[in-house]
């Protein structure tokens, strides 16, 4: 189908918004579906990957998008529409390449601690600003939180409090001294830049006052990232290892001091279940892949999607990107207006936040598998890549302590629940 699929439309606020939604969709179809096939095997080297990621991110600019203004960004993270904005962008890239989507995200997700209002720290900003900025190559962040033996229970904050976390930070001095092992990160194995590294002050301590959220620039003396994981699918986006052996950064590298770090977190976690969205945008070229099939492909001399069977199917297929859709742009209103529905860390908001990225989640790895089913044989063969969209989709519901971790936050708020 030519243009915008009729996904798209209704959900941007200006023309300017809709312009540049064709600007990505229009680097999608050029530069990235042609090659995506490729893009398994690429998910050490990024030969191709990198090359993609400049033309999005450098070229077109969007490295720069959460930048507040007066440091040469876009100011998106002072928008009143950062939720929507990034539903609609992400859609664009991950009807692409989930893997990519994931890895562009996560390029901004560090600033969020620190460029989106009301809590922009523009010290830290003007500091790590000209590295996304004043570069002719693509700039990631990464947010370090998980850890080898807790999984994810650093974003189990309601009931851990983090005292689980064993990254540990001294102040020595006018420098944190920071030590430890994280695990899985995106935008690791040498892609990223720029950490935010979710700390302890205090070893063992629930006191969400010893949660700190500091800065390391990956080349700082004392940080390593492994060789990246090899996963089912999402090769764009990588995965490994980091070691922090007595890394040094200065005092007023942690994003906000003691008991805020640990409130502005919470609104990381909040704003990363948008992406409800990485499963939005590949259901969105399924649903392209299934009209061309479903349209071309005959049984008995008719085209497969005017026969009742297919037909019900395709419908349950649209219907479940539809509700989808709508329950991933509610979310993005709650998100996008603290005045009406409460701040971004509320117990609330969160929960809401987790339960519409575990439906939108669950519900498109079940409308993935179901045009698997219409394909037959075509469903797994790597040239339709529905089997692609699958593998992704799955891996989707994993990140950011995955189903369990949501419905426990969803319990927690509608129920009340102590112990979860």
């Amino acid at each position: 189908m030519n243009g915008l699929n009729p996904f798209a439309k209704n959900v941007t606020s200006s023309p300017a918004e809709t312009y540049i939604r064709r600007i990505i969709r229009q680097w999608a179809d050029n530069v990235v579906i042609p090659m995506r096939r490729q893009y398994d095997e690429d998910w050490e080297d990024h030969r191709f990957i990198e090359p993609a990621f400049k033309i999005l991110l450098v070229d077109l600019g969007f490295q720069k998008a959460l930048i507040p203004a007066e440091f040469g960004g876009w100011s998106m993270g002072l928008s009143d529409s950062l939720a929507t904005s990034s539903a609609w962008m992400f859609e664009e890239v991950t009807r692409a390449d989930s893997g990519m989507g994931v890895a562009f995200g996560v390029c901004y997700w560090p600033f969020v601690m620190i460029g989106v209002k009301p809590h922009v720290n523009r010290r830290l900003c003007a500091e790590f600003a000209p590295m996304f900025i004043n570069t002719d190559k693509p700039t990631f962040g990464a947010v370090a939180m998980t850890e080898p033996q807790g999984g994810s229970d650093i974003e189990n904050l309601d009931l851990l409090g983090g005292r689980t976390i064993k990254t540990t930070a001294t102040l020595d001095g006018d420098k944190w001294v920071i030590n430890g092992h994280k695990l899985w990160p995106t935008n690791t194995g040498g892609v990223a830049d720029l950490l935010g590294v979710v700390c302890t002050t205090k070893p063992g301590s629930d006191d969400e006052k010893d949660l700190a959220f500091i800065y390391v620039p990956a080349d700082t003396p004392g940080v390593t990232q492994g060789r990246p994981y090899e996963k089912a699918g999402m090769a764009a986006d990588k995965n490994s290892d980091i070691w922090f052996e007595d890394v040094r950064v200065p005092s007023w590298y942690r994003a906000h001091g003691p008991g805020l770090d640990a409130l502005y977190f919470r609104e990381v976690l909040t704003l990363g279940m948008m992406s409800a969205a990485f499963s939005i945008g590949p259901m969105m070229n399924v649903y392209e892949i299934l009209y061309d099939f479903c349209s071309k492909k005959t049984l008995n001399g008719r085209p497969l999607k005017e026969h009742d069977a297919i037909a019900a199917e395709l419908s349950e297929i649209v219907t479940g990107i539809e509700v989808s859709r709508a329950a991933t742009y509610r979310l993005a209103a709650i998100l996008d207006r603290p005045d009406l529905y409460g701040p971004r860390w509320s117990p609330e908001v969160l929960a809401k936040a987790r339960l519409t990225k575990m439906f939108v989640a669950d519900r498109c790895l079940n409308d993935c598998e179901r045009a698997m089913e219409i394909l037959g044989t075509y469903g797994a063969d790597r040239q339709w890549d529905i089997e692609k969209h699958w593998r992704d989709i799955k891996m989707g519901q994993l990140y950011e302590g995955g189903k369990q971790l949501a419905q426990m936050d969803t319990a927690r708020y509608f129920f009340d629940c102590k112990t979860l």
